[in-house]
């Protein structure tokens, strides 16, 4: 369990079919809270859903597609209870050249990873004001605060939500609701794999190389973040301890922008 375990609260997380999202849900799970597993793909959330289940631990799962009010609106319509936190982690990837890069692709990313955050962000703030309690847990990225090669739409995105974040936090500074930004460097999921494999395309270079000299190089520490660290810090922004921490990027980047 996390250190921070607080008080039992309802957790939507978005994109938890696999990868980060699954890891933050399943740990939250384990400190007691009910998780809302929500992803693109309603059997990818299922699964999820029952394996936090079959823990004797409490979730449920809805397809949820960030992109759409009508999606988001039919989910919140569905949940079994009032969601008193929303973790924003719902994200995909694309490696090219600006020249080369699909706009509908770039479109779809920030549509999914920026636009997508402020529509659920917006949709569960009123229901939070209501009840007087509200967390919102944006997933950034270490591409929240610096730039690589090839990743114009996810670095452009990443960037945004710390500006979300902080014009939030103004917005909700008169109750008990806060709203900050986790940044990670690498964590060790699917999409970092894919990564992993167009970087290496990309650059012309064995993909071994690209985790060694392109994502865990710039890190002192030189190791992949974990589910549980950012899960463990999830709980803390969660809790009574963490009421006035907001509009704030909390930097799990083991080093890499203190040089």
């Amino acid at each position: 369990m996390t250190e921070f375990a607080s008080t039992p609260r309802c957790v939507l997380v978005t994109g938890a079919g696999s990868g980060i999202g699954a890891g933050i849900a399943t740990e939250l799970a384990r400190d007691g809270h009910h998780v809302v597993v929500t992803d693109l793909s309603g059997d990818a959330a299922q699964a999820v859903a029952k394996s936090i289940r079959d823990e004797g631990r409490s979730a449920e799962a809805h397809a949820l597609d960030v992109t759409s009010d009508e999606s988001v609106a039919a989910v919140l319509a569905a949940v079994s209870r009032p969601v008193d936190v929303l973790v924003n982690n719902a994200g995909l990837q694309h490696v090219s050249k600006l020249e080369d890069f699909p706009m509908e692709k770039w479109e779809l990313l920030v549509q999914v990873m920026l636009i997508g955050v402020a529509r659920l962000t917006r949709a569960v703030l009123p229901g939070m004001r209501e009840r007087g309690f509200g967390r919102v847990i944006n997933i950034g990225s270490i591409h929240s605060l610096v730039a690589s090669p090839f990743k114009s739409a996810y670095v452009a995105a990443k960037h945004g939500l710390l500006g979300f974040s902080k014009v939030i936090a103004l917005e909700t500074a008169d109750t008990n609701i806060t709203i900050n930004t986790i940044c990670p460097t690498y964590v060790k999921t699917p999409l970092v794999d894919k990564q992993i494999a167009d970087q290496a395309k990309t650059r012309g270079i064995p993909e071994s190389q690209v985790v060694s000299d392109v994502m865990l190089k710039p890190m002192p520490k030189g190791v992949f973040i974990t589910f549980e660290e950012l899960a463990g810090i999830t709980a803390f922004l969660m809790s009574s301890a963490a009421r006035n921490v907001t509009g704030h990027t909390i930097d799990v980047d083991g080093g890499w922008t203190v040089q």
